[in-house]
């Protein structure tokens, strides 16, 4: 997350993307501390915002107060499983949350599982940053289309072309 500075208060403030379309909200939800953190310094060194969940109860509760635009859950969580949490979201919810499960027993099963709940993908733990990062940039990209590329913005100038010179 990217303090900013309010002019008339100077108190810190989250920038999300209602002012920065190119930032999404993603939120982990693992109940291995060490997991959830490396994944959220990862994902939030490439630009995302990151929400941290302690267990699935956590995760469901987050995503009714705050702009979420992915979750990557757990499988195996207190209070909720990443697939029980999910459904409750997908029920309270009136729009496409892409959800992303982790899962140290990705068997043909819970894998069906998970694509009849409509999770987007399962990836196997131990998980390899890659392709973590590779699979949520699919899903966003499936969801809510490519992210802006930061050269693409509006108000930055022209570049010069041979015929200006």
């Amino acid at each position: 997350m990217i303090p900013a500075t309010l002019p008339d208060k100077g108190e810190p403030t989250k920038t999300g993307p209602a002012n920065d379309p190119s930032r999404f909200s993603i939120l982990i939800a693992d109940d291995d501390r060490g997991t959830r953190e490396a994944l959220g310094e990862m994902l939030s060194a490439r630009g995302f915002r990151i929400m941290l969940a302690a267990d699935g109860g956590e995760a469901v509760e987050l995503v009714q107060v705050d702009l979420v635009h992915l979750v990557l859950f757990d499988m195996h969580m207190p209070r909720l499983t990443g697939l029980e949490a999910f459904a409750v979201i997908r029920q309270t919810l009136d729009r496409i949350l892409p959800a992303v499960l982790m899962t140290a027993d990705a068997n043909n099963d819970l894998i069906r599982q998970a694509f009849a709940a409509q999770v987007y993908s399962v990836i196997p733990k131990p998980v390899n940053g890659n392709v973590v990062l590779h699979t949520l940039e699919r899903a966003l990209t499936k969801v809510y289309g490519p992210r802006p590329d930061p050269q693409d913005k509006p108000d930055a100038p022209p570049r010069p072309s041979a015929t200006d010179e």
